[in-house]
């Protein structure tokens, strides 16, 4: 039921320009070759499953057996909340998301693993050797497929060395609390916060980024923005995430490597990825790009099925749902927003320059022209932007092809 509400959700928040790109894509027809479920909730305990619907207030809630279970800690940023007396300062504080799984499950994924080589054509003339491809999906499929462990909870360590429990999680295993920081932090500052014990977490333990409430942030998209994914291209966007290593944007990591020495701003990456895919995107960030908080859209568990629209349907309502979620904890820092032309990312920033005004100074989107499906669209056109950006300043938003193009423009940003 909730995976069908998401999708009816997705559905009904579709734009014309999304609708234009999943059409001209054929992503129905592709969709519809994909395995749907690719986990079963009959994995799952039948007490943990009929009081996961109570959440964090499940009284059936345990504590998670490392022996069979792991879990993922999200990186998060800590925020000062800003009160209505602004000499009154207010501890910093965070939300902690931790989404919980059943190790050694999912294994069985050669039917999937198949039909998306067979999907994406692997093996025909393209230098391309099957087996080790399909190695390689069969790893990056995992997160797909693995059983999700609802009703479990971990603890966590704090830097002044305090002890919290995250959970439990509820339908989705997922679970999403807020919690204060007793020890004061620099602006800039990052922190490592492990799980007791540490073992827990085969990605690793959270990074929680300290953000003061003034200075510069920055909200930017992943997606063919600063890498390679093919949005428009249904098989695209397959064989980037299942297949290619993840490759960055020809100039994008020098860039962003220039806007942190001149804003030194707090980072957000935004994506309509679904949280299936955080430890792929978490690592390739981490390797090309200022380490940030990764906001993922919130997934259907075992089901490939809702991958392909997750990315392509009512994306620009939910980035703009939660870049209004980050005006609340950092309503005073000036914005700079990073996005590309390949989905709603020009309409979703315009939405936020005029809601809230002034609050984002500059936006940049990059105009793809390396995908075949962007030929056919107007998404390029000036016509498109000048609409997307509306009643907002010429000179807050502007295009560009080449990353060298923006240099200049970071560097005026570092006086405003």
């Amino acid at each position: 039921m909730e995976a069908g509400m998401k999708k009816a959700r997705q559905v009904m928040e579709e734009t014309d320009i999304e609708r234009e790109t999943r059409s001209e894509g054929g992503f129905a027809k592709t969709e519809a070759r994909l395995p749907t479920h690719t986990g079963s909730r009959w994995n799952i305990p039948l007490m943990d499953n009929m009081f996961s619907f109570l959440g964090g207030h499940n009284p059936m809630a345990k504590d998670m057996n490392l022996r069979e279970e792991e879990v993922w800690l999200l990186d998060n940023t800590a925020y000062r909340p800003v009160h209505v007396y602004p000499h009154d300062a207010q501890p910093y504080q965070a939300q902690f998301v931790a989404a919980f799984f059943r190790k050694n499950t999912g294994k069985d994924v050669s039917k999937a693993v198949a039909n998306i080589a067979d999907e994406i054509g692997l093996g025909k003339d393209d230098g391309v050797s099957r087996p080790d491809a399909e190695k390689t999906i069969a790893e990056r499929l995992q997160p797909f497929v693995q059983t999700i462990a609802p009703a479990r909870s971990v603890r966590v360590k704090f830097p002044d060395a305090s002890i919290h429990k995250l959970g439990p999680g509820g339908r989705s295993a997922v679970s999403d609390q807020t919690f204060a920081f007793t020890k004061d932090h620099q602006d800039g500052e990052s922190a490592t916060i492990p799980a007791v014990p540490a073992e827990a977490t085969p990605h690793g333990p959270m990074l929680t980024h300290f953000a003061a409430p003034e200075g510069w942030l920055v909200v930017s998209d992943i997606d063919d923005t600063i890498k390679i994914t093919m949005t428009p291209s249904p098989i695209g966007i397959l064989r980037s995430t299942f297949v290619s290593e993840p490759t960055p944007i020809a100039g994008m990591p020098e860039l962003y490597a220039q806007v942190t020495q001149s804003l030194k701003p707090t980072w957000f990456y935004l994506s309509a990825s679904p949280y299936n895919l955080y430890p792929f995107l978490r690592k390739f960030l981490h390797t090309y790009y200022t380490p940030g908080t990764i906001i993922l859209r919130d997934a259907s568990w075992m089901d490939l099925g809702g991958f392909l629209a997750s990315l392509t349907q009512g994306t620009e309502a939910y980035k703009r749902s939660r870049i209004e979620k980050i005006h609340t904890w950092l309503p005073k820092r000036k914005v700079l927003c990073i996005g590309d032309s390949t989905q709603s990312d020009p309409e979703a920033y315009g939405d936020i320059c005029r809601l809230y005004p002034g609050w984002v100074k500059a936006v940049f989107i990059r105009k793809v022209t390396d995908v075949a499906e962007m030929n056919a669209t107007d998404k390029n056109t000036d016509k498109r932007f000048e609409k997307a950006f509306r009643d907002v300043p010429r000179d807050t938003w502007r295009t560009f092809e080449d990353p060298n193009e923006l240099y200049k423009a970071v560097a005026s940003l570092k006086g405003t």
